[in-house]
Parts: structure tokens; C-alpha cells; sequence
């Protein structure tokens, strides 16, 4: 059986971990590399760091925050948030990340994924979608540039395209329930699961650990990212997995 994982999620803005609602408004939630800290002793399975300062839309704000995480944590470490092109992955392997996180870009450039997978392996590829429940066509659209550009193509067709190209997983995000701590989209995991066969992390809206059974239990999700979750309230990974557990889902043993 393969193993569930826990992913935090962190959101950066001018070297600060910020946390969103609806990928809008926003609070600092602290220093990302104290908190990175943390979660390295908390079991976390791997950490996501997303540059969404959109006035700084290069990886600049990424690289000087790997090398700091580095010689911090000892996980895989996904980094995502202004990569354009081939350059910009290699630059951030090369100081330290283990995947690239791909969004925007791709829309314009879906070979991107591609040229990332064949020089450092499908492993290295997360493609991320992120996504709003259109209620008056029932639905979902997708987004980029951290939520400001509708995109006009089909989800499924989407996840099919991103699949083909090469990622080795799929971060879907829920811009609705973000930061809304009301639980997860499962409508939304179950589509993308549905309709891919490589792994799928779904993201937003965690505010309880009832909220991760639910979703672990009620999709066959690889993992899930979780933002609120753990920058609010005495919660971290270890006590989630020790919850979970309890609900026959397996983890890996850090």
C-alpha cells in the first residue's frame, strides 16, 4: 500500500511566510525558515515553498531562501512561484530543491514540464492548477498568476495534457476553500484522481485533522498540503499522523 503523505504548504511574500483567503487578503504568519525548523522536527514528509509576491514574480525570492532551508531541514523540498523557463528550474536544483513547482508558466509553454522531466526526471515536476467553482456553469475554472488570469481551458482535458507531458504529480488547490479552514474540495481531488494516474496533493481549506481523514478516507489522494492547519492553533504533523493512524491510513515512518 502506498503511503499517505503530509505536505506543509508555505506562501511567501517579500522573504515572509504569509498564509491567504481566496488567494486574497493576507497575514504574516512568520519567519519561513524558523517555521521550516519546526516541521523538519515534526515529521513532515516534505515541505512546498510557493513565491506569491506578485510584484516579484522571479525565482530571485526562492534562491535566497533555499539556501537558508537547506542547511535546515533534511526532506524533499519543492519550490515553486516565478519559474519561467529551463534556467530557472536547474538554478533552483542546483541550490537545493528537490522538485520545481510549475504554474503560470506552463500555460504559455506546457513543454516546460517536459524539458524539466528529461533533464532531471518526472520525480522533479509538480504541476500545479489552481481552481474556482464556477456555480453558475457548474463548473470548475482554472486560474494563474496567483488567481488574477482566468485560463480557458477544460480541467480534465488539462490534467490529461499535464500528464502526458511528464509531471510526476499534480498540487490541486482550491482557491475557494483557501484559507477558509472548512475543509477540503473532495469534489475537486476526485476529479483530479479520477482523471490522472500520477499522484495527486490537494490543497486547500484544512482547519482540522477530521478534515484530512475526510478527505484521505473519501478520495484515493497521495497526499495533502496544508497552510492554515499548522500556522494556526498548537498543530503539527506528528499529531495529525498520530490522529490519522488511528483511521488504519498509513504513513511513512521518519
Amino acid at each position: 500500500m502506498l503511503k499517505k503523505r503530509i505536505i506543509p504548504i508555505q506562501l511567501l511574500i517579500n522573504n515572509r511566510l504569509v498564509k491567504t483567503i481566496g488567494f486574497g487578503e493576507y497575514r504574516d504568519v512568520g519567519n519561513p525558515v524558523s517555521s521550516s525548523k519546526i516541521y523538519n522536527d515534526s515529521d513532515a514528509d516534505e515541505l512546498i515553498f510557493l513565491n506569491i509576491d506578485r510584484e516579484e514574480r522571479s525565482i530571485g525570492p526562492l534562491l535566497s531562501l533555499i539556501k537558508k532551508v537547506s542547511e535546515a531541514c533534511f526532506m524533499p523540498l519543492s519550490l515553486g512561484g516565478g519559474v519561467k523557463t529551463i534556467d530557472d528550474a536547474s538554478r533552483l536544483i542546483q541550490n537545493g530543491a528537490d522538485k520545481i513547482v510549475l504554474n503560470s508558466a506552463i500555460y504559455d509553454d506546457l513543454n516546460l514540464i517536459e524539458k524539466i522531466a528529461y533533464k532531471y526526471g518526472n520525480q522533479a515536476v509538480v504541476a500545479s492548477i489552481d481552481v474556482r467553482m464556477n456555480k453558475s456553469k457548474n463548473k470548475y475554472d482554472l486560474y494563474s498568476n496567483c488567481g488574477r488570469d482566468s485560463e480557458s481551458v477544460d480541467l480534465v482535458e488539462y490534467l490529461k495534457l499535464i500528464e502526458n507531458q511528464g509531471a510526476g504529480e499534480i498540487l490541486i488547490t482550491s482557491i475557494d476553500r483557501d484559507g477558509t479552514m472548512k475543509g477540503y474540495d473532495k469534489d475537486l481531488i476526485k476529479t483530479a484522481v479520477e482523471n490522472t494516474t500520477i499522484p495527486i496533493i490537494g490543497a486547500g481549506g484544512a482547519g482540522t485533522f477530521d478534515h484530512l481523514k475526510e478527505a484521505f478516507l473519501e478520495t484515493d489522494v497521495s497526499a495533502l498540503a496544508c497552510g492554515s492547519l499548522f500556522n494556526f492553533g498548537d498543530n503539527n504533523p506528528i499529531r495529525a499522523k498520530a490522529f490519522l493512524t488511528n483511521y488504519s491510513i498509513p504513513f511513512k515512518i521518519i
